[in-house]
């Protein structure tokens, strides 16, 4: 380096010296100074430095699309595959096509449900995730055994964290809309008589034409409870024909013999309250109603888009 330096120093001086040595004439006339052309600059040329392109990460595959969140494609299979497990203890089967479905059903209205918590204000910090965590691993009974369920259940750690984060904020709105249900509804005391043939059925309702009060025969029937149905609101029984007779009675009056899956029944309504208390199991029935509802609108109304054949 310093014999470069040296020789470049050296060219300068001989460059100059030369210069300085060279002959000049002499003028004859008067001397005009003629101004040296102006120079002309060189644009600067900036040195480009070329970085190597980072490789793009390949999207993971998708199972579905909820208003553009990815429901994975490992997710979807792991949750099949849980309740192939849930199926396989209760002795039931269901056809591939009912278990897809239900599979997709699940983690989509979980979507939502959560989408729907962050949007109404929901949040959830690192501390109060981990805290979490932290006592679900304790009621596991320590980290080895929490691992063990994982592996029972198709999770790895980030698979797990995953549905817990959104389990959570789906519980919250969960909770929030089954809050809202009310605590009273329109609701009938009603008692029945359930018959197993349509003679005895006849027989019976010929005795109430005759004047024979409901509730003596109701006894007759079942001996334990009359037939009392107690309260309910529209939407509680299992059987919508029953209940829609119900309603459709007032206080005193009795049904025509109704044939049902379950044999010939004749109702009674005792008494009907417009704001009847409702009870636990009643106000539950309609906060699972007010849910799926729920669900079902949002359903309707989302961007869903199912990536996964039909089996």
């Amino acid at each position: 380096m310093y014999s470069r330096v040296s020789s470049l120093a050296i060219l300068v001086i001989v460059a100059f010296t030369i210069a300085g040595c060279k002959a000049t004439p002499t003028p004859t006339g008067p001397t005009f100074v003629t101004p040296p052309p102006s120079a002309t600059a060189t644009p600067f040329q900036p040195t480009l430095t070329l970085t190597p392109a980072l490789p793009t990460p390949t999207p993971e595959p998708l199972a579905a699309t909820v208003n553009g969140e990815g429901v994975s494609l490992s997710e979807y299979n792991a949750e099949i595959q849980r309740l192939q497990a849930s199926l396989k203890d209760t002795g039931k089967t269901l056809q591939p096509a009912d278990l897809q479905k239900q599979a997709l059903d699940e983690l989509i209205n979980e979507t939502l449900l959560a989408a729907a918590a962050v949007k109404a204000g929901y949040k959830l910090d690192d501390a109060a995730f981990q805290k979490h965590l932290d006592d679900l691993t304790a009621q596991a009974g320590g980290t080895q055994s929490l691992a063990d369920w994982m592996k029972n259940n198709y999770y790895d750690t980030d698979s797990l964290k995953k549905a817990l984060r959104r389990s959570m904020a789906a519980a919250w709105e969960r909770d929030q809309l089954t809050a809202s249900a009310p605590t009273t509804a329109d609701q009938v005391h009603a008692r029945q008589m359930l018959l197993l043939d349509s003679d005895t059925a006849n027989l019976y309702y010929q005795r109430l034409q005759a004047g024979t009060d409901f509730a003596t025969l109701a006894y007759v029937v079942d001996p334990d409870t009359g037939g009392d149905l107690g309260w309910f609101p529209k939407g509680y029984l299992l059987l919508p024909e029953i209940e829609k007779a119900a309603f459709d009675l007032q206080p005193g009056q009795y049904s025509p013999i109704i044939k049902t899956a379950y044999g010939y029944q004749i109702i009674f309504v005792i008494e009907r309250d417009s704001q009847h208390p409702l009870s636990t199991d009643a106000r539950r029935v309609l906060q699972q109603q007010l849910l799926a509802n729920w669900l079902k609108e949002q359903n309707s109304s989302a961007k869903i888009e199912i990536l996964v054949p039909s089996p």
